[in-house]
């Protein structure tokens, strides 16, 4: 069953903007015709193209509805872990990108759309915190 209204729903928007930011972001390092330190670019290649992989697999997982056919797995939890650890790798690794540039454009336009995607991410890693972590009460009473 597809439900098209997640698309246009902000955490489907936010992960349509993280995804076309870690694409812009990969291909501007991939094309790079000079690099000046190889592991640490393809350091931020590997993350990136993970994380919009996997980003994708949530979009297509909740655009058809299939986190209800799964319930042994607690989507949320899951959704925010991948975003608290998403977050903090690609911010690391626009970080390197940005420090080992050089003045290159293409790297320094690959590390502005890294940052952009940390942004957006840091943003679902929010939202995310509040469904998984503000919906549950306590049981003290004042």
């Amino acid at each position: 069953m597809l439900r098209l209204s997640y698309g246009r729903s902000l955490p489907g928007v936010l992960k349509i903007c993280q995804m076309i930011s870690l694409l812009i972001g990969f291909l501007c390092v991939h094309c790079a015709t000079r690099w000046s330190s190889w592991p640490a670019f393809r350091y931020f290649e590997v993350v990136t193209l993970w994380f919009l992989v996997t980003i994708f697999f949530f979009f297509l997982m909740y655009l058809f509805g299939l986190q209800s056919k799964i319930p042994c797995i607690n989507w949320s939890l899951t959704e925010f872990l991948h975003y608290a650890v998403g977050t903090v790798l690609i911010f690391i690794a626009s970080i390197i990108v940005s420090v080992k540039s050089s003045g290159i454009s293409d790297l320094v336009a690959g590390s502005v759309f890294g940052f952009i995607a940390t942004f957006l991410m840091a943003v679902s890693l929010w939202t995310s915190y509040k469904v998984t972590c503000g919906s549950q009460q306590t049981g003290a009473a004042l």
